[in-house]
């Protein structure tokens, strides 16, 4: 479908990074749904730089799924080439991403995510000094601009696609919009036109028409979609089939709870239990999301300790969801 580098992917729908939520136990249920290309959660290259126990673990690629962007952060130069060479010659993923979208305050505090946008020409520097010192493809995941009146997606993606970065993803937001309202694709189709590069556009994708729809309105190579694959991994193998012309597949409960179960198990192997039930609590109540009388079980997910004890409330409810 388009290249990254010397990357190939095969098809327009890219998983995006989400901080606790794109660990190694939630790539692997997007590639078995069909992403072909999925990114980690962000991480910090002073913590590489400083040899971060968790943040290492992190940078950890499966063998079996590819291929994955790492996406780094930071806003030192020094620092950021650092980390970048450990990325590119320590760890097995394939594309080295730079984070120029993230909105969070104590992200902005550091002068990293969306406040780089704010310094082009160091912007432009970080990456262009990385892209000399590692043999990785590089890309840049960015936003509009910082603010409505500090729009500057054009300029900075253009300067950047000059110093040698193989692709841009598009947030169709501002730093301070945050995840508020709603995103304007218009400015993909802009950035498109004047790009040598592939372009992903990433914002409000939450269905498989809106896939279509932005793909053919933009001319994008990808859509990248994020917060509506919390809970419905399913999205991607339905937006594939929706792309093809093909018959949507009816997601049952059933289906849906046992994704969920095994969403639980990886994460409980990843972490051990007791974190890894933690991290479902947030996550849970997605898998239940649209489903008649969900309130009361939400609630009960938003407590769980154990496996056994999400297995039985999933049970329970879907006793109850075939009764009605």
């Amino acid at each position: 479908m388009f290249k990254i580098g010397n990357i190939e992917i095969d098809n327009p729908i890219v998983a995006g990074p989400m901080a606790g939520i794109s660990d190694s136990a939630f790539r692997e249920l997007l590639f078995e749904n069909g992403a072909q290309l999925v990114y980690t959660d962000m991480v910090s290259d002073k913590a590489i730089v400083y040899k971060n126990d968790k943040t290492l673990k992190m940078c950890q690629i499966d063998d079996r799924y590819h291929p994955v962007a790492i996406q780094l952060f930071g806003s030192e130069v020094d620092t950021m080439v650092k980390a970048a060479i450990y990325l590119d010659r320590e760890t097995n993923a394939d594309i080295i991403d730079i984070n120029m979208g993230c909105p969070m305050t104590k992200v902005i505090k550091t002068g990293a995510g969306s406040a780089l946008m704010r310094n082009p020409d160091l912007a432009t520097e970080i990456v262009s000094k990385i892209i000399e010192n590692v043999k990785k493809p590089v890309t840049v995941k960015m936003r509009l601009g910082f603010s409505t009146k500090e729009i500057n997606y054009l300029s900075l993606a253009k300067r950047l696609d000059g110093v040698g970065v193989s692709a841009i993803c598009l947030h169709t937001r501002t730093r301070s919009q945050m995840y508020e309202g709603k995103g304007d694709w218009s400015h993909v189709k802009i950035l498109k036109k004047e790009l040598t590069i592939p372009l992903i556009g990433n914002g409000d994708i939450r269905d498989v028409q809106d896939i279509e729809r932005r793909l053919l309105e933009t001319g994008c190579d990808g859509v990248m979609i994020a917060r509506a694959l919390i809970g419905d991994p399913f999205l991607i193998s339905k937006g594939l089939s929706y792309l093809k012309g093909e018959p949507l597949e009816d997601i049952s409960s059933e289906k849906r709870f046992a994704m969920c179960l095994r969403h639980a198990k990886k994460l409980c192997s990843l972490y051990g239990e007791d974190m890894g039930m933690r991290k479902m609590r947030e996550i849970a109540s997605h898998y239940l999301r649209g489903l008649p009388n969900s309130a009361k079980v939400k609630a009960k997910t938003n407590s769980i300790t154990t496996y056994a004890q999400l297995e039985t409330i999933l049970n329970e409810y879907l006793y109850d969801l075939s009764l009605n």
